[in-house]
């Protein structure tokens, strides 16, 4: 084989792969439908929809999780079949997907030689893996310490492990399903930096991401699907991010929400000095001190697992605190219920919408009423008024935009974005004084985000409190007055948002406070 068609790693190049007539059926949905689409060697083609366009269901067949009712893919100019992510591999395909395959208790090289032959038979070669990760991570830029523990390594990090598990098992192609979202802006940097050295090495990458301005930097071609269908393959210096977001969506979609100034009054959320354990027993938080007033949205950044998760539980009741309190309008509500909290107009709009937010194997009618199921004018002597639940159903769903067979189907039949919709439409329509909206937009499409980046401002123009947890910086920017960054359960800093930048967040999310910032330039 010539030099021309091997990557300096020692695989062999994909010089091309097509996917030709895809079609995929599933009960009641044609989930793709006749699409083409091609990637080439050396290049970063970004693939670009909303929550159920297509591209997932297209991937899963690329890698063999899934098999193509129609159509044929070809690597290199010949037809291949691909029935599971062993073939997948076999034809030089990798897939890093966007909640990382690792076992946290394993080492890096662990972890990479998992599921391999060894050359010492039922003994892991752990030196010979460790030396081939070390020319790995020299040839890429993916520097990580094959001896050290999953658990020890930062998000970026154990991405890298997973770039360099592909790569081990001769990926000429990778596919990076939202490889972004939960990474600071200097590890986007670092992963872009290793994306255009693999294309320039001669891989071919196809990147995932509802993030149109990432697509815009580092991707060479752009298709888009909506639908199902292929609306269409461009270059990407031929297009812009109001291009892309017409395409997605069929209409024109607003990036940065209109609000006006903010005008803050009373504070109506208050910690003070704060500390929770989290599920494992360690500490989560350690000191948190925050105050949120009505008029106001105080953004929340950090890469997730630094204490997001147990935050929002301590303030909605559902995660005690071992130390601090915790105030709604100036009363401790540190020692109480979920109910009580609840009934002081506390909303609470989860990470999990499906396991916190919503009960899969309920109606949405009887979603919409959880909180207040008991009180009239939903109940009256003990007993549930239908017709006036079916009243106030009708008019959230109509207000909402809930896109529902009827108020009787059962929301786990529902898609994301109409369940997180749901979700909103039951703790804002309460009229809450304090909100607590944690990843809010996560896994949504452009369209289902600019929807609810609307209604949090109109309840901060309605005099609400809210503490919007992201890890989305875009989206923290774009909608937050003020910015507290926390990293490893404290809280590094809190900026004015006009005056905060991208590179500044992302340091205080890496845990670098500004007087250290100060010293390492002295």
């Amino acid at each position: 084989m010539s030099d021309r068609n091997v990557l300096p790693s020692g695989q062999a190049k994909i010089d091309e792969l097509e996917m030709v007539g895809i079609v995929k059926r599933f009960p009641g949905v044609l989930a793709n439908d006749d699409i083409d689409f091609d990637v080439r060697a050396g290049e970063v083609h970004a693939l670009l929809g909303e929550n159920g366009a297509g591209k997932s269901t297209l991937m899963k067949i690329l890698y063999g999780l899934y098999q193509a009712d129609e159509g044929e893919i070809l690597v290199s100019g010949e037809r291949v079949e691909i029935t599971n992510p062993t073939d997948a591999i076999a034809h030089g395909i990798g897939m890093i997907h966007q909640h990382f395959m690792l076992v946290e208790t394993l080492t890096v090289a662990e972890n990479v030689a998992l599921g391999l032959k060894s050359t010492r038979g039922l003994l892991t070669d752990i030196e010979h893996v460790s030396e081939r990760i070390d020319e790995l991570a020299r040839l890429y830029g993916l520097f990580v310490d094959p001896a050290a523990y999953i658990w020890q390594l930062s998000v970026g990090q154990q991405q890298r492990v997973e770039i360099l598990k592909a790569l081990y098992r001769g990926a000429a192609l990778l596919i990076l399903d939202e490889p972004t979202a939960v990474l600071t802006p200097q590890e986007v940097d670092d992963l872009f930096r290793i994306m255009r050295q693999m294309a320039d090495d001669g891989h071919a990458l196809i990147f995932i991401s509802h993030k149109l301005h990432e697509v815009i930097e580092i991707s060479q071609r752009v298709t888009v699907l909506r639908d199902g269908r292929k609306i269409g393959t461009k270059p990407t210096s031929e297009t812009t991010k109001s291009d892309l977001g017409t395409w997605m969506v069929g209409r024109e979609v607003s990036f940065r929400p209109i609000k006006s100034e903010s005008e803050p009054g009373e504070v109506r959320l208050r910690l003070d000095n704060v500390s929770a354990l989290s599920n494992r027993e360690t500490p989560a938080l350690k000191g948190v001190s925050l105050e949120v007033r009505s008029g106001e949205i105080l953004g929340l950044a950090g890469v997730s697992g630094n204490g997001q998760r147990e935050l929002a539980e301590v303030i909605t009741g559902l995660c005690p605190v071992t130390g601090g309190s915790v105030f709604l309008e100036g009363e401790d509500v540190t020692d109480k219920s979920v109910a009580e909290r609840t009934e002081r107009m506390l909303s609470y709009i989860p990470e999990e919408r499906m396991r916190d937010g919503m009960i899969r194997n309920f109606t949405v009618a009887e979603n919409l009423i959880l909180r207040e199921h008991n009180k009239a004018p939903y109940a009256r002597s003990g007993f549930l008024d239908l017709d006036q639940i079916a009243v106030h159903t009708g008019d959230l769903i109509q207000e909402y935009n809930v896109k529902t067979p009827s108020q009787e189907t059962y929301v786990k039949s529902l898609s994301g974005g109409n369940i997180q919709k749901l979700v909103l439409a039951r703790e804002l329509s309460r009229q809450p004084r304090v909100i607590v909206a944690a990843q809010p937009t996560r896994g949504l499409d452009i369209g289902a985000t600019e929807y609810v980046h609307q209604q949090l401002i109109r309840q901060r123009s309605s005099g609400a409190a809210t503490l919007l947890i992201s890890e989305d910086l875009d989206e923290i920017l774009a909608l937050s007055d003020r910015i507290a960054v926390i990293y490893e359960g404290e809280i590094m800093g809190t900026l004015d948002a006009h005056d905060a930048t991208a590179e500044e967040i992302g340091l205080l999310m890496a845990g670098v406070r500004p007087d250290e910032r100060s010293e390492a330039v002295g």
